[in-house]
């Protein structure tokens, strides 16, 4: 057991109240360190009561993070991010992991899997192609969380 598990623990167990209280959540992402569109999903994440911090990994380094994180082959986009018990990777909404942490389902996480153009950091709303953020559950399985549509 490290040093920083037992902070973790009570810090996820306050998560709640936090989020009642509207206290910011604290977010770690790994990207590497020319992604541009990394750091504006950070910045919508920011806007959206998250505090998120990065840490750039090399490619590989990246890519066993998200192996060793339960990320599926076929779920993987450009950055992953730690909250609570749970793994966000790619451009999944604030409003999405919002829900996740109220719900508390027994998964991994949620994945927007690719980087779909008017995902947050990927353009805007109003130019957005459809996209689906998906559960990914421990077995392995992936369901539909939430779709967005294209924009008209």
């Amino acid at each position: 057991m490290t040093r920083r598990a037992p902070f973790l623990a009570l810090a996820i167990a306050l998560l709640p109240a936090a989020q009642a209280f509207g206290d910011t959540i604290p977010i770690e992402v790994r990207k590497t360190g020319t992604c541009a569109c990394c750091v504006s999903w950070m910045a919508h994440l920011s806007e959206n009561g998250f505090a998120p911090t990065a840490q750039d990994l090399s490619r590989g380094q990246l890519a066993r993070f998200k192996r060793d994180n339960g990320v599926p082959q076929g779920m993987v986009s450009c950055h992953t991010a730690l909250v609570g018990d749970y793994v966000i990777e790619g451009h999944v909404p604030a409003s999405d992991i919002r829900q996740l942490l109220n719900e508390r389902p027994d998964a991994v996480g949620l994945a927007v899997p690719g980087m779909p153009y008017g995902s947050p950091g990927m353009g805007p709303q109003d130019e957005r192609e459809a996209y689906d953020v998906v559960l990914i559950s421990r077995d392995g399985a992936a369901g539909i969380f939430k779709s967005y549509p294209a924009s008209d």
